[in-house]
């Protein structure tokens, strides 16, 4: 399959001065089972990863918990030095434990370790996007975000990352968060049956800000439908490439990071996420969430 990032579906969208393609790569699925310790199939990982450049991807999210620090080092030495267009999007503000938790780590100290750490395993002088990642595995939790995002941005002064952004976060920590500096992606969960971030998704295409939705571990398996199978049938696709293709509908700020561990997989989600939608199946696809 031969694109490039004018022909990915979706086009572009650009995070500040950042242009990205809206159809992106997830490299979580990379690492291990559970997203702990090395993947399987090594060079399979490294495939996927050159894939996804060859494809014209321009905008591959990442974070160095996972593995942890084994899909940032499969994304250098996959693609470093790295081309010009691509961004590399990471995460800050949990770390792994020996149990496979996820506990918050957002102390001033442990997110400057964290930014280190992700610039070293990157082989990066700067990081293009830093997400803050708050609340917990269960979901958002409301609070105040101002230390943790003050020390976000006291680093984007530094010279050490580019753009910021919030990811697991409540409407009310976004726009604490604008009050304090400017973001330009939002990371949060959402699908066609989860769709409590609809006012903010539409609030955030107003102001030029990315949404990215993520998944839980995964991906769709979780959202069985009557009405996603009925469409994905007469339309002859998978659910997957239906749910993708909506999200592409949505709204223009919706920018998808699919993971895989799979080549194939990786060219089936962008065929899919191109899946043409009439009005029709918008329409029948809606009253999922609702």
């Amino acid at each position: 399959m031969n694109t490039s990032p004018a022909s990915l579906p979706g086009g572009t969208w650009s995070l500040g001065d950042l242009t990205v393609t809206r159809f992106g790569y997830g490299a979580m699925q990379l690492a291990g089972p559970g997203v702990m310790g090395p993947p399987a199939d090594h060079d399979g990982a490294l495939a996927v990863l050159r894939e996804a450049a060859e494809l014209g991807i321009t905008h591959i999210d990442t974070a160095d918990a996972y593995g942890p620090h084994v899909t940032n080092q499969l994304i250098r030495e996959a693609l470093h030095p790295y081309p010009e267009s691509l961004r590399l999007v990471t995460k800050v503000g949990a770390v792994r434990d020996e149990q496979g938790g996820w506990p918050p780590a957002r102390r001033p100290e442990e997110l400057r370790r964290a930014v280190h750490a992700n610039l070293e395993h990157l082989g990066l002088d700067a990081l293009d996007v830093v997400n803050l990642r708050l609340g917990d595995a269960q979901g958002p939790r409301p609070g105040s975000l101002a230390e943790p995002f003050e020390t976000l941005v006291e680093l984007q002064r530094q010279g050490l990352i580019r753009h910021l952004g919030v990811s697991n976060a409540t409407a009310e920590q976004v726009a604490e968060a604008l009050t304090i500096a400017p973001i330009v992606c939002v990371q949060n969960m959402y699908n066609l049956a989860h769709r409590q971030d609809d006012a903010l998704i539409d609030d955030l295409a107003g102001k030029g800000i990315a949404y990215v939705p993520f998944f839980p571990l995964g991906g769709f398996t979780p959202l069985q439908s009557t009405a996603l199978s009925a469409v994905a049938a007469r339309l002859e696709a998978t659910p997957m490439s239906v749910a993708l293709a909506w999200l592409l509908r949505r709204s223009p700020n919706i920018l998808l990071i699919p993971g895989t561990s799979s080549v194939a997989h990786l060219r089936e989600n962008v065929v899919g996420a191109g899946l043409p939608l009439s009005d029709e199946d918008l329409a029948e696809l809606d009253r999922i969430g609702h």
